[in-house]
């Protein structure tokens, strides 16, 4: 039994969404802003619960959440380009004649895909119990499991700082070819990064994986929200295929094979099938 419940006579309920990037939002199902804890809880996203399903005990519960699409931070570029998709939310209960900030916690969970329907938003969740039934931990295959620059598993060793660059683009083919004449990097430098907008429509949104780079031109996986522009400005990052011969290769430092020793893959695991040899490089 919760140790605080709110008025039931003035009762509202309000949530907290923590992005994987940018800042969190704070909306409130009450017809007027609610100012608690130094944040200010939007009223204009008009969102609701469609549904919520708490259990007991470890049982895996769901949070189900829609509102309009484009108010209170919750835009369709932002939704679209799946800037929510993993998002933490906070659900509590609180008073509007007097509201205290997670007042009577209501939920916790994790946003899976955030899709548009017409101008409304629709986000599934589920709770964070269900983070329990992930594996963890270290795998044992070819591929490298670390994160490129990261930290866990005695970590990557490559700084990512080192390997981000920015530019402006000159031309743009659609809204996932685009070039920058001014780059000097040899062909595939950036193959398996990542490249996100600073400056333009897309700025803010998450970063989208590099398919290839050659010729100075930028082709991604997946086309950007908006279509980019010439003269709109960029963040990229190198990227890395988990491969032994990138660490071989693409990662030395003052010394021949600077990186072998932070190489997480082990290659010459005997396996019968061709495609499970991305660790040898082949």
């Amino acid at each position: 039994m919760k140790s605080v419940v709110a008025d039931y006579r003035y009762r509202v309920m309000c949530m907290k969404i923590v992005p994987v990037t940018g800042s969190t939002i704070y909306l409130t199902d009450h017809v007027k802003d609610l100012v608690m804890g130094g944040h200010t809880y939007l009223s204009t996203a008009g969102y609701e619960f469609t549904g919520y399903e708490g259990t007991t005990g470890f049982s895996p519960s769901s949070i189900d959440i829609e509102g309009i699409a484009g108010a209170s931070g919750v835009t369709r570029a932002a939704v679209g380009s799946g800037l929510f998709d993993g998002a933490r939310c906070y659900v509590f209960a609180t008073s509007w004649v007097s509201p205290v900030e997670d007042e009577e916690q209501v939920a916790a969970g994790i946003f899976g895909k955030a899709t548009l329907l017409d101008d409304r938003f629709q986000i599934g969740g589920m709770s964070l119990v269900d983070a329990l039934g992930q594996s963890v931990g270290q795998t044992y295959g070819a591929a490298c499991p670390k994160v490129f620059g990261g930290t866990e598993y005695a970590g990557c060793g490559v700084s990512l700082a080192a390997n981000t660059v920015t530019g402006t683009l000159t031309s743009v083919t659609s809204a996932s070819v685009f070039t920058d004449t001014a780059r000097l990097e040899p062909d595939d430098t950036f193959g398996a990064g990542t490249i996100q907008f600073t400056s333009g429509l897309n700025a803010g949104l998450k970063p989208i994986e590099i398919k290839s780079y050659v010729s100075k031109v930028v082709t991604t996986f997946e086309p950007f929200y908006y279509l980019p522009a010439v003269g709109d400005s960029y963040t990229m990052v190198r990227g890395c295929r988990k491969r032994l011969s990138d660490c071989q290769a693409r990662w030395n430092g003052t010394t021949t094979f600077s990186n072998v020793l932070n190489f997480g893959g082990f290659p010459w695991i005997p396996t019968g099938s061709t495609y499970a040899q991305v660790g040898q490089g082949a």
